[in-house]
């Protein structure tokens, strides 16, 4: 099993910047994606951006140029640089990691742009 610990989210002014970070343990196979999705209230859950074990990288589009996601291959930790914050940035974020043979989903971490 993996297990997912995210931190770094809370409440922040329109135009500034969080970072939040998510760190992997447990049966963790060398290939897989790692990102961000978002869950706001009232709406479907959403991706962000996501990165994979190679490090190619995909975002929202409401996201491209404010938000970069990065990771640390060898300490299993996803980051994700939330720049230019906007109100309707507002949600619970959620990480998740992927590979072939399992799926696993973070707690989540409030994220509040206020305006």
């Amino acid at each position: 099993q993996v297990q997912l610990v995210e931190s770094g989210g809370g409440l922040v002014q329109a135009g500034g910047s969080l970072r939040l970070s998510c760190a992997a343990s447990g049966s963790i196979f060398r290939v897989n994606t790692m990102g961000w999705y978002r869950q706001a209230p009232g709406k479907q859950r959403e991706l962000v951006a996501t990165i994979t074990s190679s490090g190619s990288t995909n975002y929202a589009d409401s996201v491209k140029g404010r938000f970069t996601i990065s990771r640390d291959t060898a300490e299993n930790t996803v980051y994700l640089q939330m720049n230019s914050l906007k109100p309707e940035d507002t949600a619970v974020y959620y990480c998740k990691l992927s590979s072939p043979y399992n799926i696993a989903w973070g707690q989540g971490t409030q994220v509040t742009v206020s305006s």
